[in-house]
Order: structure tokens, then sequence, then C-alpha cells
């Protein structure tokens, strides 16, 4: 776990820094192809892309919100800061007054029956980059603004949606590598002598989860070993990204292929690895937010990949 890159004198959380230089590359990949290929005009694309940040950013965080119970955290952080899990002074010690907590950088207040320092902010709610960003919901908002945006300067929608095909899976890969130093989106427990577990040190969110059901106590350096989940998506993400720019995209059967394609592959994908995952997340039904909005994904992606084929067909 590395939540953040300190240069000192400023610092800057791990999640959003490779989300944002996941994102900067990509969009230079799909602007160098689109020159080389000559599918559009370049200066176009980069103001698609500061619009599609935008809206993946505020779709993301709305459904992570609303969708993920978070709603009485970001409440409480504001209006009874002492309600929402506090952490201990570093080495587990307890504070006994808010200056304490201030000083040692942990919080603005001291609940002082559990010696446990709370971080009073009414504006957490807005601050994405501390974390707290759902795919899915980025992906609802950004298709229906990029869709208007294309259509009104007249953009190759289907050439643009291939860019995107193995634009997206690119950048989520390192998205997860950023969820994997934040510590987030962790898996659930497997064995002590498993090769895949990976611990996460005192204070991690998985950490606090253990804690909280019992398994480990506060005295613990490290949570229990978890499946690392955050990799294994980064790295089905690599797969498909591979598959399709290096492979598909230079054989493809009609424009529009690559995201149809993205959005099954990633759908399925997305679907096992949440059986593992391990992490607080909305859930009805007994499956997980994410995939719940991944079967009409998976089945949006499969008609449209149905129809533009036979589109394409007739017209051939």
């Amino acid at each position: 776990m590395f939540p953040s890159f300190n240069l000192g004198f400023i610092e800057f959380p791990a999640y959003f820094t490779l989300l944002m230089v996941g994102y900067t590359f990509v969009v230079l990949l799909a602007h160098h192809d689109v020159l080389k290929r000559d599918l559009m005009d370049g200066n176009r694309l980069l103001d698609l892309a500061l619009v599609l940040i935008l809206a993946g950013i505020v779709g993301a965080r709305v459904l992570h919100v609303v969708a993920d119970g978070y709603w009485d955290t970001y409440k409480n952080l504001c209006v009874a800061p002492l309600l929402v899990k506090g952490q201990p002074l570093d080495g587990g010690k307890k504070c006994y007054s808010d200056q304490e907590c201030v000083d040692a950088d942990k919080g603005d207040l001291c609940d002082p029956t559990k010696g446990t320092c709370h971080v009073k902010d009414c504006l957490r709610v807005f601050k994405f980059w501390y974390g707290g960003l759902v795919y899915y919901g980025g992906l609802a908002l950004a298709i229906p603004i990029g869709i208007m945006f294309i259509r009104r300067f007249r953009m190759p929608m289907w050439k643009v949606f291939d860019l995107a095909g193995y634009g997206i899976p690119l950048g989520l890969v390192f998205g997860r590598i950023g969820c994997f130093l934040a510590g987030c989106c962790w898996g659930k427990v497997c064995a002590l002598n498993s090769p895949m577990g990976l611990a996460f040190p005192r204070g991690s969110p998985a950490w606090d989860l253990h804690v909280h059901e019992g398994l480990i106590t506060r005295a613990a350096a490290h949570s229990l070993p978890v499946y690392p989940t955050q990799l294994w998506e980064a790295f089905g993400c690599l797969v498909i990204f591979a598959y399709l720019y290096f492979w598909r995209r230079t054989r493809l059967r009609f424009e529009g292929q690559l995201l149809f394609l993205f959005v099954m592959d990633y759908a399925v994908l997305r679907f096992v690895i949440e059986f593992w995952r391990d992490d607080p997340r909305g859930a009805m039904f007994g499956l997980s937010t994410s995939q719940l909005v991944g079967i009409p994904m998976f089945v949006a992606g499969a008609f449209m990949y149905w129809w533009r084929r036979k589109v394409a067909l007739d017209a051939g």
C-alpha cells in the first residue's frame, strides 16, 4: 500500500495520480492513431477527451455516493464526525485532545471515549481525489455526453467508439494499479499460506475491516492476507487492451466493433472478479452494484455488436 506520492512540498494521492496519468497516456495514444491513419480532426478529439474526463468523474462519483452506501458517511463527516470511524495516533496511541489530532495530522476532533481522531469535512463528498469512483457510473454518464458532443461537431462516431474500445481498458489498468496503491477494492481473505495472498499494513481499509470483524486485533501490524483483486482486474484489462489494440484493431469487420467487444469482455471480467471482492459496496439480490450494472451492459454490447455487424453485412 502506497496511498500517496510525497514530493516534500506537495503530496499527490496515488489513485487519482495514476488515473490521470493513465487517461493522459490513453488520449495521446488515440491522438497518435488518429493522426497516423487520418481518421478525424486531432484537435477535436482532444476537446472530446476533456469533456469525457469531466463527465466520467462526475458519473463515477455520483454512483459511488448513491449506490455504494456512503451517503451517511459523507453527511456525518460534516454534521457528526465522531460517528465516522476514526484512527488512533501513530503507534496506536489514544488521543485526549483535539490539538493532539491536529498536530499529528490525523484529523480535527478527538473522541476522548475511544481515543481516536476524526476528520470534519463538509466538502468531502466532492473530493473525488480521495477515492470513491465507480467505473460504471462514469461510463454511464460519459457515453451520452460523448455522443452529444460527437453529433454536435459531426465527428465520425463509430471511429471514435473504436478508439474508446481499446483506450478504456488501458486506462483501467492504471486505475486499478492506483486502487492497489491506495489500498481500496481489496479481495476476500485467503489461506495464510496462499501464494496469491497479500497483506495490507496497519491503518489500511482492509486492516480496518478485519479489526472491525474481529479477525485481528488493533495490535496487528498487517491485515490478513487477501486476494489482490485490484491487480487481477488490472491484468485482465491489460489482456483486453492487447487483444483489441494489437490484433483486432487491424482486422476490423465493422466500425464500432472494438467498443462493443470491450463492453462485453469487461462485463464478464468484472462480474467474475466481484465474487472475490470484499470491500464494502452496495448490493442487491446477492449481487454487487457493478454486477447488477454489468448484466445490462453485456446485453447492450452484444446487441450493438450484432446490429452493427448486420448493417455491415447488408451493406457489403
